[in-house]
Formats: structure tokens, sequence, C-alpha cells
């Protein structure tokens, strides 16, 4: 099958073509008849597998021309990486249309935001705290969405947008075709949907978890970071090949912790990416990897599914995830449009559980190759993989008590005090025969 045997309009397919792309994935045929149908859709499909263009197709082929520009397609993704990366894509299929495209994000001056939805748009592409901030002051009118599409729904969910995503669904027409896009599908999207959407057809291109056929997989198990940082170091040296290399680590800290290593060994072919960093820097650094200025780029799981770079050679997992999904999504960063990739993987002894989830959830061993002899093994460690000493809490316990319970013993008798009102009358009469009374005082 091609582009030429599915129901599209001569602009769109003259855009296809001068991109490059003459036949769809098998996400992109096999959602196309059922979204332009007009049916709900939830569709399942790993990172790389053309999901961006499986929903813009079909809707961009049925948006209508409009006099007011009011925007009648919403598509909602999770970071402003995205927004980017959508936008262009809607460009590059509407360079022979009329169509406006405007992309909304927190970060950027809201203003700009405004000024652009006022001069009209047929598509917005946001992020959905900034677009709920937008749709409430009046910038952004929904009356006219027709279709909703949510990218990376499950992502969005874990960055805690659960409150404004169901906001803005309350905003919208009830009449609306409603489109979701997701690697994976949990409880929460599954709650999500059936509050929300009309019966959806599901459809999967591939099942969840399962490696691309494209990637090659591979992993060494290495006892600390700075081996690591050795490892690293040395297969970049010794493999030319590995031209654009995506490197991921497990928190923000190591990841500016692992750029402080590197820096001075690749200086200015390397760049780090992470959500501490400024807009602008975030964008400039995307763009000197995706130009290929910058050798490597260093990153957190926050670009794992944001980042559409082509020609990826090498993705290393520097930490493993904990999720194992998010394994999925990085690796498949590398291996895209039909292209060979290579994804490695260094495991400490404390990842090795995370190993052994991945590959239960790929239902597939990744093979494990041995250390290089000359690689140097460091002994040094980060506070984090010091050992820790536990020193056992001896409780000190209280001897029991008789039942008896505490000792008592009774006093004697010329100790006991008794309350007895005195008679002091009597008391005088009987010492001295007689009453005794206090004489008045002398005048």
């Amino acid at each position: 099958m091609t582009f030429e045997d599915l129901n599209l309009t001569k602009p769109l397919l003259k855009a296809l073509s001068e991109a490059g792309y003459t036949t769809p994935t098998t996400i992109q045929h096999k959602v196309f008849s059922v979204m332009m149908s007009g049916k709900d859709v939830c569709g399942i499909a790993q990172t790389g597998t053309g999901k961006t263009f499986a929903y813009l197709l079909p809707t961009l082929r049925q948006i209508e021309y409009a006099k007011d520009r009011l925007p009648q397609l919403l598509v909602l993704v999770p970071t402003r990486e995205l927004v980017v990366q959508v936008v262009e894509e809607v460009r590059k299929l509407a360079a022979y249309t009329a169509l406006e495209v405007v992309g909304v994000y927190g970060g950027g001056n809201i203003k700009v935001q405004m000024a652009e939805l006022h001069e009209g748009a047929d598509v917005v592409v946001a992020t959905p705290g900034r677009l709920f901030d937008l749709a409430m002051n009046g910038s952004l009118k929904t009356k006219s969405i027709r279709k909703l599409v949510i990218d990376e729904v499950d992502e969005m969910l874990n960055l805690g947008f659960r409150t404004q995503l169901k906001n803005i669904l309350d905003l919208l027409p009830q009449r609306r075709q409603n489109l979701l896009f997701s690697a994976t599908i949990t409880q929460e999207v599954e709650a999500l949907m059936k509050s929300y959407f009309n019966d959806p057809v599901r459809i999967e291109a591939a099942p969840v978890g399962t490696p691309l056929e494209n990637i090659e997989q591979q992993a060494y198990y290495v006892p600390n970071f700075y081996t690591k940082v050795n490892l690293l170091d040395h297969l970049l040296d010794a493999h030319e090949e590995m031209s654009k290399v995506l490197i991921f680590a497990a928190t923000k800290k190591l990841a500016d912790q692992l750029y402080g290593q590197l820096e001075l060994g690749y200086l200015n072919k390397i760049g780090v990416i992470h959500s501490n960093k400024d807009q602008n820097h975030r964008f400039n650094t995307i763009r000197q990897f995706h130009a290929g200025n910058y050798r490597i780029l260093i990153a957190t799981d926050i670009i794992a599914r944001g980042l559409d770079v082509a020609e990826v050679s090498h993705v290393f997992n520097f930490d493993i995830p904990e999720v194992p999904e998010n394994y999925i999504h990085r690796i498949g960063r590398t291996g895209r449009a039909d292209q060979r990739g290579i994804a490695i993987s260094f495991i400490t002894e404390r990842e090795k559980p995370f190993q052994q989830q991945i590959e239960e959830l790929m239902d597939f061993e990744i093979p494990i190759l041995p250390l290089p002899e000359n690689l140097k093994i460091s002994d040094v460690l980060l506070p984090d993989e010091e050992p820790k000493i536990f020193m056992k809490n001896i409780e000190l316990k209280r001897p029991k008590l008789d039942e008896t319970g505490l000792a008592f013993h009774e006093k004697k008798a010329k100790n006991q005090k008794v309350n007895v009102r005195r008679d002091h009358a009597k008391e005088k009469m009987a010492k001295y025969g007689r009453p005794i009374k206090r004489s008045g005082k002398k005048k």
C-alpha cells in the first residue's frame, strides 16, 4: 500500500511526496478509514511508528475552510518540545493548503500566543495547562472544535495534567470526534475514555512492549557510575559510527554529573537537556543536536517521547529506567523511519531487577556483552552508591512488674494520719478541769 491508495487530497499527497514519504506505516493505514468514518479511536502504537502522521493525515483531510478561522482541530501533547514538533509536522503536511496552525505551551510568552490565536487558526497544538489558561481568558474559542487528539495521554497523566485535561474536555463541544494515542493503556486512561469517549474503536499497531525489529539491543554489566563513564568514553572513542548519540540518565542530577565528566572531552559537541533548563536552552540544544552540531545529547525521560530527530545512530541507557515502558520509549528514539538503530544499556547490580521487568515486558532477553579488556574499573563511588551501614537498634526493655503491682507496706500506727475534727473546748476542760477562754484585749 502507498499513500496514493488512501483517500487523500492532492495537496496532502504532494506534501508527502516532497517530504519523501511514499508508504504508510502500520498504524497509519490501520486508523485512516476508521478516523475518516468519524468514530472515536484509541490508537495503541509505540514510539517511532509514525503515529503523528496517523492522526494528522485524516484530520487535516477533513478540515473545512471557514472564514472565522476558529480552531477545528485541537491536539493536546504533554511537553513543549512535542508541541513544536507537531506544529512543524502540520506545516509540512499543510504546505499546499491555506490551513493555519498555532502552538501554545507553558514557558512561552502568553501575550504572543494570545495574539496568534486572535489572528486565527484552524489547528491548535497545546500543552494542557497553557491551553486551559487561554480558554479561561477568552483567547481560545472552543465552539468550532470538531476533532480532539490526545497524544501520549499516559505520559500526560504521569506529568500531573489530570485536572487540566478533564477541565478542557468539559469545555469542548459535546459533538466531537475523540482520538487518543498512547504507547500504553493504563487504568487511568481506561477511566478517562469511559467518561468522555463514545465507544472508541481500539487499533493496535503492535502489542505493548514489543521491541522494534530494526533496533539492535545490547547491554553491559557495570559496577558503578565512574566505570560507566569510562565505558561510555571508550565506546565513543572506538566507534566513529556513533555519530548522533542520545544518552538517557535517570535523574537531572545524574545528567548534569555525566555532562560534567564528558564536557571537556567533547567540547562544543555535547549538550544536556532536562526540566531544570530554561526554555531557550532546551530548544537551542535540540536544534544543535538535530542539525548535527552536537554529537552527544544527554537527557532525562522528559524527551523520551517528545523528541523526533532523524538518524539517531545510538541510544544509551546510562541508567536503566525503573518503569519498563520507558525503556521502550527511550530506544524508540533510534531506528526510526525504517532505519537501523542500536540501543546500549549499562546495568549495575542494583538495576538488574529493572532489567528483568523490561525483559518480561518485551518477552525478549537483552544480550549481555563482556566489558572491554582495557577498560579501567573505577573504585570511586558516588554517595548514593556507597554501601549503607545499618546499626541494629537495641531497645532496652524494662523488667516486668510483679502481677500484684507495686510494693505496698502498711504504715505503723503512729505514722498513720487520720483526719479528725478536734473539740478544743472539751480537750481543755479535760486538761484544766475548767473551760479556758481567751481574755479580751486590754483597753
